[in-house]
């Protein structure tokens, strides 16, 4: 074999190394953690300490776990609009995350439940005449629903068709126990070939949608959720940063995954060295963006010295919230930034795992700083402690359940992208009826 050849795995190798099953100890600590967290939710809801706080916890957990879950659903869809290649064999590790998107939609229905704990336009006459008629109450709820709605919907489509092409040839991988729901799956199943280049087809125009929906429906997520704790604050750039920083936190956390699945599973030949190279490139460049986000946020309000702007600015600069914003900058920037710029930082994993938490321990803290000194202003101390903690470990025991349920239900890599002789013809779109290249292709 040549230097330039590359070996294609063949089907029952990539099921061998893949069929591991989870341990059950994973999913009981996951659902443990759900049910402290719940518990401690409920108690706070009706203890006078917690009684707010709970509240504002929720909604920090909940932005900071959906937005990274929607990323990385989109980001699979970009995968699909630039019909890359090099991810086919760590890409299922991400499309995972989707299971999370309709418990997140049912949380989002509690989150509203709890508006006025949270949001000042759920508490009284809003004191912006230009924003009253925005933010009325029934309107911000009903539309948000319906824009998250359509997005959980769009990503639910979508893994479903990636799922499917998988499933119809080997529907005996899974767990015994999702056996009838890859059956239902497998209906009208019409063969590898041609269903390979249908689902290629039907993702294309999924992924458009999902793209644009993300870039629309998510900053006015972002606006609604996020920018409007501080009724009077308003900046153009808010939502791309807010949404980019579940974007950042998607790459990082699928790269720390990767490198758990490579290790669990002893996929070495199948996830080599060189992905998490390409994976370190990702999390850079992103981090130099979502840098570039924030300081250019900051610089326009600070040359424009408009009150309506640094006043937000400079509230998370003074006591108590000074030591959680700097914290911010160096997590999620300064440290993944400057550390991750070398090669051996990337296929080093120690390093890159030191960064990757890094960046996500920031970006919750940047979630955190988003809600609570707007909600609380000048205070002598923040209020960080049991209930946010208890609250966070309760989120990430419900995603923790979700995604391993997910995991363990369905092939854990695109094994037909990855093996199918016709696997390459993707690149050429056909007539779905004649299989023939289309005329523009040829």
């Amino acid at each position: 074999m040549s230097a330039h050849d590359i070996h294609v795995p063949t089907r029952d190798e990539v099921l061998r190394a893949t069929d591991r099953p989870l341990p059950r100890a994973l999913f009981v600590a996951a659902l443990a953690l759900a049910a402290i967290g719940t518990l401690l939710f409920i108690i706070g809801a009706f203890t006078a300490s917690g009684h707010d706080r709970v509240w504002q916890a929720f909604h920090v957990n909940w932005m900071f776990f959906t937005t990274i879950s929607q990323a990385a659903i989109v980001f699979v869809a970009v995968q699909r609009i630039t019909t890359a290649r090099w991810s086919r064999p760590i890409v299922r590790f991400l499309e995972g995350y989707v299971a999370f998107l309709p418990i997140a939609f049912l949380l989002l229905i509690v989150d509203f439940l709890g508006a006025k704990h949270i949001y000042p336009w759920a508490t009284g006459i809003i004191e912006v005449p230009e924003k009253r008629l925005y933010l009325t109450p029934a309107f911000v709820i009903t539309r948000d629903l319906v824009l998250f709605g359509i997005m959980v919907w769009l990503s639910i489509w979508y893994v479903y068709t990636s799922l499917r092409l998988d499933v119809g040839l080997i529907p005996e991988a899974g767990a015994a126990w999702a056996k009838g729901i890859r059956e239902r799956m497998r209906t009208s199943f019409a063969g590898e070939r041609r269903e390979l280049h249908s689902t290629h087809s039907r993702q294309g125009f999924l992924a458009v949608f999902m793209c644009l929906g993300f870039g629309y429906f998510y900053s006015v997520l972002g606006w609604d959720l996020s920018m409007t704790l501080d009724i009077h604050y308003t900046s153009t750039l808010y939502s791309w940063w807010w949404f980019m920083g579940g974007w950042l936190g998607a790459l990082m956390s699928w790269s720390l995954l990767c490198m758990w699945w490579r290790r669990y599973l002893n996929a070495y030949e199948l996830i080599p060295e060189v992905k998490f190279h390409d994976l370190g490139k990702l999390c850079f460049a992103f981090t130099a963006f979502w840098g570039y986000l924030t300081f250019g946020q900051y610089l326009v309000n600070w040359y424009g010295n408009l009150g309506e702007e640094t006043h937000w600015q400079r509230l998370h600069l003074v006591k108590p919230w000074l030591p959680f914003t700097m914290a911010v900058v160096f997590l999620v920037f300064v440290f993944p930034f400057f550390g991750l710029v070398s090669r051996a930082a990337k296929v080093y994993l120690p390093t890159f795992i030191a960064f990757a938490f890094s960046c996500l321990l920031g970006l919750w803290t940047l979630r955190y700083v988003e809600v609570y000194p707007s909600i609380h202003g000048v205070i002598e101390n923040a209020p960080f402690g049991l209930w946010e903690i208890g609250i966070t470990l309760g989120f990430l025991g419900i995603w923790g359940a979700c995604y391993a349920a997910f995991m363990n239900a369905f092939p854990r890599m695109r094994v037909t992208l990855m093996t199918s002789e016709f696997r390459d013809e993707v690149q050429i779109p056909v007539n779905p009826e004649t299989m023939e290249p289309l005329r523009a292709h040829e």
